[in-house]
């Protein structure tokens, strides 16, 4: 859900630039590395994260291991990162919903402001919302008249309970007058399964697991979850122009480290994954695979945003009253 103003951008594209110079000598370990990732295989966070491990095990001249450990809200993984050695060796992929969402609405068994140190942040992935592909509404005005004309027989899956997935299900039916089910999943691949199938008929997904479906015709893109039209599906209008401005949500894609690694070891792994992040071949990727290119120019300030959205979602939470698997 972080935006990224232009001043910050341009100070990440220098920091990217100024990583581009640095050697390989300067790779933070000489032992594999393991790259967590709170999500199974195929959804946003996995598919980062496989992108940049390519790049960056050719960087520091280690392999970059990618362990995924979906489930608890990412506290699974988490817990696995914390309980590591505090040397940067394990790290962790992440989306930024894992720290500023789902501690609100999930009992996890981390403190996202003080176990984890975010590190950099790799590219950002807007929210859209799609449908099935028989299901006959194909904008929000035709959708919301559906749901009144059909109470209590529409529901809406997620890619977990407490996430941004959640929350613009849950505030579409506020603002609309909807009664709208929520249905939560481990993930956006078998949310999505349900979708596809009709057994669900919509949901709110990262643009870069919905953007091929969408391409294929097996999902319907009823509106962009942003103020602006995505560079990826340009054709398709914003929920905000479609008259509910308050259904706009993207999540960050990065790292993070345990809060226990010390800051000279988080600055050496910022300036890698920086520099794999910065490779034309990894945007070109990231890119393709969906999303929106943006790197933080230091972690203090990732960390600052950090506890801007944690906070802004709180307020969230309060206001329309999200709980756990509502």
């Amino acid at each position: 859900m972080t935006r990224f103003p232009a001043h910050f951008t341009r100070r990440a594209l220098c920091a990217a630039a100024l990583a581009l110079g640095l050697p390989a000598a300067m790779a933070w370990t000489d032992k594999p590395v393991r790259l967590l990732v709170p999500a199974p295989a195929g959804g946003t966070m996995d598919v980062v994260a496989r992108i940049v491990a390519d790049q960056l095990s050719q960087d520091i001249g280690q392999p970059v291991i990618v362990d995924n450990k979906p489930g608890a809200g990412g506290a699974i993984a988490v817990q696995a990162m914390t309980s590591a050695p505090a040397d940067g060796q394990t790290i962790m992929m992440t989306a930024s919903n894992v720290l500023t969402e789902i501690p609100h609405v999930m009992k996890t068994a981390f403190d996202p402001i003080k176990d984890v140190k975010p590190v950099a942040a790799i590219a950002r992935a807007s929210v859209v919302l799609v449908a099935a592909p028989n299901f006959e509404p194909k904008d929000m005005k035709a959708l919301v008249a559906y749901v009144k004309a059909n109470p209590g027989k529409i529901s809406f899956a997620s890619y977990s309970a407490g996430t941004a997935s959640h929350y613009a299900g849950m505030i579409l039916n506020q603002k609309a007058g909807l009664d709208m089910q929520h249905v939560p999943f481990p993930g956006s691949p078998p949310a999505l399964a349900q979708v596809m199938g009709g057994q669900i008929p919509l949901m709110f997904d990262g643009m870069a697991t919905s953007k091929g479906l969408i391409a294929a015709g097996k999902l319907h893109a009823i509106g962009v979850g942003a103020k602006t039209r995505s560079p990826q599906l340009p054709n398709v209008p914003t929920l905000a122009e479609q008259g509910y401005p308050d259904l706009d949500f993207s999540n960050w894609i990065g790292v993070i480290a345990s809060a226990q690694v010390p800051a000279a070891t988080v600055d050496k792994i910022h300036a890698a994954v920086a520099k794999a992040a910065a490779s034309p071949k990894v945007r070109d990727r990231l890119v393709g695979a969906g999303f929106e290119v943006g790197i933080d120019s230091t972690a203090a300030q990732l960390a600052q945003s950090v506890r801007s959205e944690y906070e802004r979602n709180a307020a969230i939470v309060k206001t329309f009253d999200i709980k756990l698997n509502q």
